[in-house]
């Protein structure tokens, strides 16, 4: 690199850059420099590439040694028909169609002239996003979250932007946040939970929630967020875009003045860049500036939980918390954020108030208590959500009703899948007990399933109990214990950072 930050292998000379503001640190706190500032020096610029892979893997390298480097060539890497194929072929084939009605199996009978005609439609800029059709599913607690289905097309597009991206800011992400990331997943996200409560000196827990974040965000906020690393304006006109498509529902189009539709893949990437700046720099430097306990912090998409050893400090940062999510247009829902007793200390203090047992938190599927391993020793128990287990065993009656009359190898096999992916999931150390509830429902639902097949006995016991030991799975922990997989994840390096 020379001294303005650019590399002369990397520059591209006979294309001019992209005009951009100078966006200085301070930005994320709502100040800016005033348009006609000059630009930064250290702007970089991608060269065109014969190697997909190479050309990301530069901007990776280049992101991660200077962190304020800015990349003002970018869209040829979503348009690269290598990217956009590898995205086609990472759709689920399954999936509902958007408002244009073009499936997945239909789109790849011509897929490499789609490809291409998709590829330069993009190069010169006709490229159009399409309205995303409007679709419900039902929430664990009966309520209906609204979902947004893109065109194909788009979500090719969205998922090529999205691996471009990701190498720019895969390496300014911190360490806490989990949510649609590469390479992380939900429980490593827990285990940091628990690992951290069982190793720093965590007595209290602020269990929040923001209210509908994905239909909230600031659109404005989030492009300047975007601008601190991408200054190609060709790629921030295709995040408008998508923004702006509006929602299809009952035939006719609405237009969406705030938010990101769920269900595109770049919904999730453009949540983590707002709360990064909102949530997760801020949390940083409040923890190294303001805070004189131990902190710890897990954040998974819009779901964040922060431990703290003091009680004062944990109240302060709840009161300057709101006053910067009102800064940024996010509110936190003040009925399920909660400044809950947890930790170590917690089951002792409160018996000296004759308070009782310390309080639950929910967090990714999960209820969080307080217990003891078998010699004694503080540990923290997580336990099945019991609206998560009635609603998955609710949801399995309905599939057995419709297959009310298939052969019984059909809904065995069929169980048996419902079963292993629970314990996928929910089969973690402490757990056997909801593990064991949710097999014994599966066993149940499907007695009552075959003894609807005939009007004059019901199935007895006896010959469900031989279906059920050859078709559903036992009840096992699958998941090591927390500390063990932190430690194998990290080697040492603490996530919480």
């Amino acid at each position: 690199m020379n001294g303005r930050g650019k590399s002369d292998s990397l520059v591209v000379p006979e294309k001019l850059s992209n005009n951009a503001r100078d966006r200085a640190a301070e930005r994320v706190e709502g100040r800016g420099l005033a348009e006609g500032n000059p630009r930064e020096n250290g702007v970089f610029r991608t060269q065109g590439r014969a190697d997909a892979r190479t050309g990301l893997e530069r901007v990776r390298e280049a992101a991660e040694r200077d962190r304020r480097q800015k990349f003002t060539a970018l869209l040829h890497h979503v348009y690269d028909v290598e990217r956009l194929r590898a995205a086609y072929r990472g759709l689920n084939p399954k999936a509902v169609a958007g408002v244009d009605g073009e499936t997945w199996k239909h789109y790849g009978e011509r897929l490499e002239g789609n490809l291409r005609g998709l590829s330069e439609r993009l190069k010169r800029g006709a490229y159009r996003a399409s309205p995303v059709k409007r679709a419900y599913i039902e929430k664990a607690d009966g309520r209906q979250r609204p979902l947004g289905v893109p065109v194909l097309e788009d979500k090719i597009v969205q998922r090529s932007a999205v691996e471009v991206l990701n190498a720019i800011y895969e390496t300014e992400f911190v360490g806490f946040s989990y949510g649609f990331r590469p390479k992380r997943r939900a429980h490593e996200a827990l285990d940091a939970l628990a690992t951290g409560i069982l190793t720093r000196k965590v007595n209290w827990v602020l269990d929040a929630d923001i209210r509908s974040f994905f239909d909230t965000l600031d659109r404005r906020w989030l492009v300047e967020f975007l601008e601190h690393r991408v200054s190609d304006r060709r790629v921030t006109r295709l995040v408008k875009k998508w923004l702006a498509a509006g929602v299809l529902e009952g035939g006719e189009w609405q237009a969406t003045e705030a938010g990101t539709v769920q269900g595109g893949s770049i919904s999730p990437l453009l949540a983590n860049v707002y709360l990064h700046y909102v949530f997760d720099t801020w949390v940083k430097r409040w923890r190294r500036t303001q805070a004189k306990g131990d902190v710890i912090v897990v954040r998974f998409a819009d779901d964040f939980v922060v431990g703290f050893e003091h009680r004062a400090e944990a109240e302060r940062f709840l009161a300057e918390l709101k006053e910067r999510f009102l800064k940024f247009g996010l509110e936190l829902h003040s009925e399920k954020t909660r400044l809950v007793e947890f930790g170590r200390l917690a089951a002792g203090e409160r018996a000296k108030r004759g308070e009782g047992r310390p309080e639950t938190f929910d967090f990714l599927g999960f209820t969080h208590l307080c217990g003891k391993t078998r010699s004694g020793r503080f540990t923290v128990i997580r336990q099945t959500m019991t609206k998560r287990l009635k609603a998955k065993l609710k949801a399995v009656s309905t599939v057995l009703r419709q297959r009310l009359h298939d052969p019984l190898p059909a809904l065995g096999a069929y169980l048996r899948a419902v079963m292993a992916g629970h314990m996928q999931y929910y089969a973690v150390p402490f757990n056997i007990r909801a593990i064991q509830r949710f097999r014994y429902g599966l066993v149940r639902l499907w007695r009552q399933t075959l003894s609807r097949r005939s009007q004059r006995a019901r199935v007895t016991w006896e010959r469900i109990s031989a279906l059920e030991q050859r078709w559903i799975p036992p009840a096992r922990i699958c998941h090591m214990y927390p500390e063990q997989r932190v430690r194998v994840m990290t080697q040492g390096r603490s996530r919480m950072r």
